[in-house]
């Protein structure tokens, strides 16, 4: 099972340093995941192949031990009719067959448990090759990540940083500039209309004073008054 180890540690490997060699993370855990499936193929094939070695030497056990007792049975017929040394052979045969039934019983020990530890390693690749795709899509995002992430350190450690608050500053006071102009526009705006409506009010003042000194010095009318504190002209 050494293909079976190194695959699994593979699998087991940090993914960060998958990210960092030169071979793409996704190929190798996608590779080891099918190469697992390969060896269990393999495996299951052994165990199959171990059963029937195992069936057949069942048979053959049996048989061995059928045919021991057909030759004692016939060594019996031959010493019952008086034929000791037929029964002599036929003892030597059902010998013979008795021994391959021990060895067939020996021999089939031995299978039994080829077969019980192929099956233990069937079920454990299986069990790691269940578990092995459970965990690849996670080790995959977990890879995609990793790279996204360098990439991105990548790209913020191109950027200059100073340049981008500078410029960042010139448009602040850009904006200000621009705010305290649309300010002074509307102050002097303001300013403009107030000093109109000052001087339409000063000269209404004006044109009353002077319909009113007109009225005064029609013919008939009194000298008009002057203002006091003026002397009058003579």
């Amino acid at each position: 099972m050494g293909l079976f180890d190194r695959l699994w540690r593979v699998i087991r490997a940090n993914i960060n340093s998958l990210v960092g060699a030169a071979e793409d993370p996704e190929k190798i855990l996608e590779q080891a995941v099918m190469d697992m499936q390969e060896d269990l193929i393999q495996l299951r094939q052994a165990v199959a192949g171990a059963i029937a070695a195992q069936k057949r030497t069942e048979r053959q056990c049996s048989q061995a031990e059928s045919t021991a007792t057909e030759w004692y049975q016939r060594a019996q017929l031959a010493l019952q009719k008086g034929e000791e040394n037929l029964a002599r052979e036929a003892l030597t045969r059902k010998k013979s067959y008795q021994e391959t039934a021990t060895a067939m019983k020996a021999s089939l020990g031995q299978q039994n448990a080829v077969v019980t530890q192929l099956k233990e390693n069937m079920r454990s690749l299986e069990s790691k090759i269940s578990e092995a795709k459970s965990k690849k899509d996670m080790y995959i995002a977990r890879a995609r990540s990793a790279a996204s992430s360098e990439r991105l350190q990548e790209m913020m450690g191109n950027l200059s940083t100073g340049s981008a608050l500078s410029a960042f500053e010139k448009m602040e006071e850009k904006v200000m500039q621009l705010e305290a102009r649309s300010e002074a526009i509307a102050e002097l705006g303001t300013n403009d209309l107030e000093k109109k409506f000052l001087s339409l009010e000063a000269a209404g003042d004006v044109d009353a004073e002077l319909a009113a000194m007109k009225t005064q010095m029609l013919p008939g009318k009194n000298t008009p008054k002057l203002p006091s504190g003026e002397p009058p002209t003579s």
